[in-house]
């Protein structure tokens, strides 16, 4: 996918990215079908849970994706709840993530281009499969705009890790 103005220079296709990916039990559904489609164009993933509609606890669930982000073990992490909302404070909790809920794929190319997001939350009850694969495929495949005003934000955005 080419977005006018975003460079697309990252991990080429065959050397594809990995991902963490969470849902909480209203989220699972979701995240399956997700999973499933994103393993088939050749993404790594790895998945922390839910692994059924039992009901869990999403802070948990956020937590173990987004320090396998920070951590550097996955490159990018993708949380699905009910909202998305939930489960994007939890992760914005841990230092040297950037998560932004999103619902539209103008949304997630810009959480990428413009604020280096490196998880999104995507709800369940607010998005429909194909629009939610819409979602992450675009969040995947753009690049952050290195070097351009961009930068100076998300540097100041780190900042806030220091506090």
């Amino acid at each position: 996918m080419l977005w006018e103005g975003v460079r697309m220079t990252g991990k080429n296709r065959a050397e594809k990215l990995s991902i963490a990916i969470g849902s909480d039990h209203a989220g699972f559904a979701l995240k399956e079908e997700l999973a499933d489609a994103l393993r088939s164009e050749g993404y790594e993933l790895e998945d922390f849970g839910a692994y059924s509609l039992e009901s869990v606890d999403y802070p948990d669930i956020a937590k173990a994706v987004a320090e396998a982000v920070a951590s550097g073990q996955c490159d990018r992490g993708i949380l699905v709840c009910g909202t998305g909302i939930g489960m994007t404070i939890c992760a914005n909790k841990i230092k040297g993530i950037r998560a932004g809920a999103v619902s539209d794929t103008y949304s997630a190319k810009m959480a990428r281009a413009h604020n280096d997001a490196n998880i999104i939350g995507m709800g369940a009850r607010v998005v429909g499969y194909g629009l939610a694969l819409d979602i992450a495929n675009t969040f995947l495949e753009t690049d952050f705009e290195f070097g351009s005003r961009h930068q100076r934000r998300v540097d100041k955005i780190n900042a806030l890790d220091e506090r």
